[in-house]
């Protein structure tokens, strides 16, 4: 199989290339300067051009473009960036795959789709929520228009929090945890849809290679946990406790909006992935825990 990455360089596709090419794929990426290797292509998503042989002969397309979602307050500005980094790129990407006729689009997404939906269980056929992150994801989806209306197979990836070794959420909270100051946030019984790097980058392999699978779907673990139940699988597997609690209002006023999604969460469920017989390799949150920090 021939596969395009756009956003190659973050922590899920720098894995995901790796997985690839280990299973002895073809695999270009592209990029956004001078192309400096032969498996590189060179793209600019604000004028739309695409080097001319890049999607050639490719059996799909996989974007998981977009500036960081937690790594900035959300000014008004950061706001624009988050939407424009993901839903520009993507319109080039769906059209281009659209005129070139690849069969396959696996784009980015979030469970943020969903908005703060409480303890109740949400599957992919749940409602988008009303939030900004919500929004944002809602717009990020409807900007693969172009691929669906070519008959192309449109696979949307609404990730869970991945848990990595190389950063992500764990890089943010494991030197917390490591000076004593880990805690659950506000109440902690706001769900974290999380999932293991190796499932993440395994469901988007398992994705591309099922024709019968299109549309939404979850890339979280079986078993969403709460924040505290979080809190204390992460304390117990680095051996340090976990005995603070964030209030809400604190961390309202450290991370401004960001600090909903935090207090809010979604109890996600990988329904398609477990409807088509994928197999997860942590499937508790204690052995994908365990497996990220002992890599």
């Amino acid at each position: 199989m021939r596969v395009v990455v756009a956003g190659s360089s973050g922590l899920i596709g720098t894995s995901l290339v790796a997985a690839l090419r280990q299973a002895e794929h073809d695999v270009l990426r592209l990029v956004r300067r001078l192309p400096a290797a032969p498996d590189e292509r060179g793209w600019d998503p604000e004028t739309g051009k695409i080097d001319a042989d890049a999607l050639e002969g490719a059996d799909a397309v996989v974007n998981l473009c977009g500036a960081g979602i937690g790594d900035k307050r959300w000014t008004p500005e950061r706001k624009r960036l988050l939407v424009h980094s993901r839903v520009r790129p993507t319109e080039v990407l769906a059209e281009a795959v659209a005129e070139q006729g690849v069969p396959v689009l696996a784009n980015g997404s979030a469970v943020g789709y969903y908005g703060n939906s409480g303890s109740k269980p949400v599957t992919e056929s749940g409602e988008p929520g009303t939030d900004f992150l919500a929004d944002l994801c809602r717009r990020w989806e409807a900007a693969t228009e172009a691929a669906s209306r070519a008959g192309v197979r449109v696979v949307l990836l609404r990730s869970g929090p991945v848990l990595s070794p190389a950063g992500g959420l764990l890089g943010q909270l494991r030197p917390l945890f490591a000076m004593l100051l880990g805690g659950r946030l506000g109440d902690g019984t706001q769900y974290l849809p999380w999932i293991s790097l190796d499932d993440e980058v395994a469901a988007i392999r398992f994705v591309l290679d099922r024709p019968e699978i299109s549309g939404p779907v979850n890339l979280t673990g079986p078993a969403p946990v709460t924040n505290a139940e979080f809190t204390r699988a992460l304390g117990e597997v680095l051996g340090r406790p976990a005995p603070w609690i964030v209030p809400g209002f604190a961390l309202r006023a450290v991370l401004g909006e960001i600090a909903e999604q935090a207090l809010g969460g979604q109890r996600a469920l990988p329904t398609m992935l477990e409807a088509h017989g994928f197999t997860f390799q942590h499937p508790s949150v204690g052995s994908a825990l365990a497996a990220a920090v002992s890599s």
